[in-house]
């Protein structure tokens, strides 16, 4: 071989070699997480049979909910986290009560830390929380606060959504206020599709107007009939394979499937929609 061709083969072979990891990148499929909440109703009478069933449909990763005193499902944090750790099951996140913020969050996060978790995120505000726009302020400054707390054991703090904060506060949403007063490095956003959808409005408008606020989602769909209950996600009526050709827009990392009423079974719902789920990712 000349020293033309010799260089010209080396050159297409170092160019091939440049694109591997972009093609494996291309390529990889995202982990498909679970909100234990969607399985509430038979977790209990079994939580180890429950979980092992979750990961032999797929699930990789997990989020909690039902944190209490140092426990999960009536199991020390360190012997739950044992346990998920050796099905396969991470537990990336996990859903504290506001409640905790400032009575017990350093204890929360410690154990979160403890698990394995990279978020903790609180799931639900009660009215008093947002019942007009200073009290919505002074709710908003606790959850920067509790926010430092988490960066400090190296967690991301998050809020999730429903749809009563697309009520009105002020001359904004609850959304809208709390998008501007919330400090995106301190607390980020899991949105729940479906209650952004069953409020009436449109996920991706705010990917748009709000870019990469959004890290987490809740995977969960609308029945065709009732908007108000959930269907098995794919037969519903929101375009996730859609939805999931904005992730990076939204700075989407983790996601979590969850369902809180069903056509059929808990169980039989949690692995219909991950069926689905692997064929659009």
């Amino acid at each position: 071989m000349d020293r033309r061709k010799f260089i010209q083969t080396s050159s297409l072979a170092a160019a091939g070699l440049m694109m591997i990891p972009a093609f494996a990148e291309a390529k990889k499929k995202r982990a498909i997480g679970l909100q234990l909440y969607t399985l509430r109703d038979v977790i209990k009478s079994d939580v180890k049979g429950i979980l092992t069933k979750v990961a032999a449909m797929g699930y990789t990763e997990s989020e909690t909910y039902g944190y209490k005193d140092g426990k999960l499902f009536d199991m020390p944090v360190a012997e739950y986290g044992a346990f998920v750790k050796s099905i396969g099951l991470k537990t990336v996140s996990g859903h504290y009560g506001i409640d905790m913020i400032g009575n017990g969050w350093e204890k929360a996060c410690d154990d979160a830390k403890l698990l394995g978790q990279s978020y903790v995120v609180v799931p639900w505000m009660d009215k008093k929380y947002y019942s007009s726009l200073d009290e919505l302020k002074k709710t908003c400054d606790a959850l920067n606060k509790a926010g430092e707390v988490a960066k400090k054991y190296g967690l991301q703090f998050g809020y999730h959504n429903h749809a009563f904060e697309f009520e009105m506060v002020g001359d904004k949403t609850v959304f809208e206020n709390m998008l501007e007063l919330l400090d995106p490095k301190l607390v980020v956003w899991e949105l729940d599709i479906f209650w952004v959808v069953n409020a009436g409005h449109d996920p991706v408008k705010y990917f748009e107007k709000y870019p990469k606020r959004f890290p987490l989602w809740h995977v969960k769909d609308m029945d065709k009939t009732n908007r108000n209950n959930n269907a098995d996600v794919g037969t519903g009526t929101i375009d996730f394979k859609m939805l999931f050709t904005k992730a990076k827009q939204s700075g989407l990392k983790k996601f979590f499937m969850e369902q809180e009423t069903y056509p059929s079974t808990p169980m039989e719902s949690t692995k219909n929609s991950i069926d689905y789920l692997k064929t659009i990712l």
